[in-house]
């Protein structure tokens, strides 16, 4: 028996009532979550070896979140079905045909005489209190109780999941650095739980008319609110696509308030910014996984010569370090890199991992020109990206219409789905992969604000105790890049972690070095314990419980 990919975890309604009913019970704690020491008490109803279990938890938390929701619970069950049928778990296994809702429960030895006393325990009649009920707590809590009998005392900071574990570690540990520092000001705003908490999110970036509105539409099989698709610059603003119960468009003052979403440090580019800043939510199941970012188009020609009224590159960057993919989109007739596309790029400093290409309606070209236009746009990205390594291009006209056979031929035809079936994998891949992409930031964030912190408490210690701050400050700005190497050298960092001297330029000429703060070792040695210990364990103690 074979099952359809990714129909897994859908069920009909009397199978889920069952199933509701066995999550309740393993989530003892009533917080939607199940975490691995739960599950492996309820799992073993099943009967099954370590080794099918652990390939069932390995498949169900995919996202590898350290949990099961209720939805991964489903899937969990089904996979113990199928398994208990003598079906082997394995990835490819998966991919095979059978209607997934007419898989039926698992057989849990035990479970329905553990839930029925929990029916008839949690309510009792005390004779003490005039014969009033008196609830107590469920036996699934003490089931899924600690050995050690004590009541465990609870944090102050519930961690159930890696990205509660990383909140914690922030607010204890990284954000204390970050204020005392002001990495605010120079680097990044401070994160806020809407930051951890928000969907991977993918950003479109090129020039005008090179198809980024056409593709988020082409994903989504459909119109989304406030787009707008021409020849000429149509889309003048940031649009961020995602889920919502309705189709409205939200505007940017509003959206960058928003607590329950990731927008708020976009405040710091002021209302120019703001006014051609919107969200656009509808529903979508693309949606419910990933969030598109639409960018305007980058300017070229005599179109620079007219300045934004907001700090684009800025934006860019802001965006860049929140996203999960940079897409890189390029049309066959603009292959050329203008001045402003060249600052957007720089922008991405810090990035690269995440950026891709795309060379869009590559319809518009027969085989011999297209050739000659991927050489063209390989060569100008070598100069551009600055690495000696060649980034991925994807070629293909990604749009609703048929592909243009009459000029490129079936062997075009096939080259073009090959190439959309990859990014399209690419981006299926996102969801899946955003657990370990936050951790990586949060790594990257926490290093960053290391080196902050060694490079402001640096230029404190060379400012004169009492006469002539003013030229000692100037000084320390203008050879801030030698000032940046003896950092360097006195702490043994890498070059390559060092922020952007011009900007940090920038952002110091506004303050006055004499107010910063000294060198605080205990901080930096709290990041480094973090860094080096509690990250590790917290990844140890939400892994796959059966490994």
């Amino acid at each position: 028996m074979e099952v359809k990919s990714g129909t897994l975890g859908s069920c009909s309604k009397d199978h889920q009532r069952i199933y509701q009913e066995w999550f309740n019970f393993a989530d003892s704690d009533g917080d939607g979550r199940i975490t691995g020491n739960a599950a492996t008490k309820f799992f073993a109803m099943s009967k099954l070896s370590r080794e099918e279990l652990k390939q069932v938890w390995a498949i169900a938390d995919s996202k590898r979140q350290g949990f099961l929701g209720f939805h991964e619970f489903i899937i969990a069950m089904q996979l113990i079905s199928l398994a208990q049928e003598g079906v082997q778990l394995t990835s490819i296994s998966l991919k095979y045909e059978a209607d997934v809702e007419k898989i039926d429960p698992p057989l849990m030895e035990g479970l329905d005489s553990l839930i029925a006393k929990i029916k008839n325990s949690t309510v009792v009649v005390d004779p003490e209190t005039n014969g009033s009920a008196q609830t107590l707590p469920p036996p699934s809590s003490q089931w899924f109780a600690s050995k050690s009998g004590r009541k465990a005392q609870a944090p102050q900071y519930s961690v159930t999941s890696i990205v509660d574990g990383l909140k914690r570690l922030y607010i204890e540990k990284l954000k204390p650095l970050e204020v005392a520092y002001r990495f605010n000001d120079f680097v990044s705003p401070l994160l806020a739980n809407s930051d951890f908490d928000a969907k991977p999110m993918v950003m479109l970036l090129g020039q005008y008319s090179t198809g980024k509105t056409t593709f988020i539409k082409h994903l989504l099989k459909g119109e989304y609110p406030g787009a707008h698709i021409g020849p000429e610059p149509t889309t003048d603003r940031f649009v961020v696509v995602m889920s919502g119960p309705d189709e409205r468009s939200i505007p940017g003052n509003t959206i960058a308030v928003h607590a329950d979403m990731p927008f708020n440090g976009l405040t710091k580019f002021g209302g120019a910014f703001l006014s051609k800043f919107e969200c656009s939510q509808m529903p979508h199941p693309l949606l419910d996984q990933i969030t598109f970012v639409d960018t305007p188009g980058v300017l070229s020609g005599e179109k620079q010569r007219t300045q934004r009224s907001y700090d684009f590159t800025g934006v860019i960057s802001w965006f860049a370090a929140k996203c999960d993919l940079i897409l890189l989109l390029f049309d066959p007739h603009k292959l050329d890199i203008s001045d402003e596309f060249k600052r957007v790029i720089a922008s991405l400093r810090g990035n690269d991992d995440k950026i891709r290409v795309v060379l869009n309606k590559a319809d518009q070209v027969d085989t011999q020109q297209l050739m000659r236009v991927y050489g063209a746009l390989m060569w100008s990205l070598g100069k551009v990206l600055n690495t000696p390594e060649v980034a991925r291009v994807y070629v293909g006209s990604f749009n609703d219409k048929p592909i243009n056979e009459g000029i490129v031929g079936p062997i075009g035809r096939d080259l073009f789905e090959k190439e959309q079936d990859d990014l399209l994998a690419d981006l299926i891949d996102i969801p899946k992969k955003a657990c370990d992409r936050r951790i990586n930031e949060f790594v990257k964030r926490a290093r960053a604000a290391k080196i902050h912190a060694y490079i402001i408490s640096h230029l404190k210690k060379e400012m004169p105790a009492m006469m002539g701050k003013a030229k000692a400050q100037q000084r320390l700005i203008d050879n801030l890049e030698d000032e940046f190497a003896k950092v360097q050298r006195e702490y043994h960092l890498p070059a390559g972690d060092f922020p952007s001297v011009e900007h940090f330029k920038e952002v110091l000429s506004g303050y006055s070095i004499d107010k910063f703060e000294k060198l605080k070792p205990k901080m930096i040695q709290a990041v480094d314990d973090m860094l080096g210990y509690e990250i590790p364990e917290l990844l140890k103690n939400f892994r796959n419980p059966y490994e």
